[in-house]
């Protein structure tokens, strides 16, 4: 193995230490009164833009429609989504956020935009130096597997059916 990938290997090894113990997921459960794991999170954030069919929601998670129908199901239990008939298709449903999953979307931003308070120990040159190296990184990132929604949403290995 070669220096650089050593260098890649801990570089990586330490940035996952951080993000994962500095991971909101028990202030998100407790701030929204539930956990965001088993898609959940993905989906809710996935409607902040606007409605989407059950079909649309499955392709853009990269899951079947039964798995998308369990967490809708899930997510209209806590009042979160609604579904509402296609105007174009009366077949076919939307998905869309009612005002109380807007304000989850908002309530999860809120908590996820506030930077861990670890990272005062940095100066505003080192800040601006990270900042310009993980945009580079994500800028590399050809196959799209980082986007927003993969850094606003913190999945666990929780079934999308529990009640909690």
């Amino acid at each position: 193995m070669t220096g650089d990938s050593d260098h890649g290997r801990d570089a990586w090894a330490l940035m996952y230490r951080y993000v994962e113990a500095e991971n909101r997921r028990a202030e998100l459960a407790d701030t929204l009164g539930f956990r965001l794991g088993g898609g959940r999170g993905k989906v809710l954030f996935g409607l902040r833009e606007h409605p989407m069919t059950l079909r649309e929601l499955a392709e853009a998670n990269n899951v079947d429609a039964p798995y998308t129908t369990l967490i809708v199901d899930k997510l209209e239990r806590h009042g979160l989504v609604e579904r509402r008939p296609h105007p174009d298709d009366r077949r076919r449903k939307l998905v869309t956020l009612t005002d109380a999953g807007r304000a989850a979307v908002d309530m999860a931003d809120a908590v996820l935009a506030r930077p861990p308070a670890s990272m005062t120990a940095l100066s505003g040159d080192e800040l601006d130096h990270l900042t310009e190296l993980l945009s580079r990184l994500l800028a590399e990132d050809t196959a799209g597997a980082i986007t927003h929604q993969a850094t606003t949403d913190h999945p666990t290995a929780d079934d999308p059916t529990d009640d909690d």
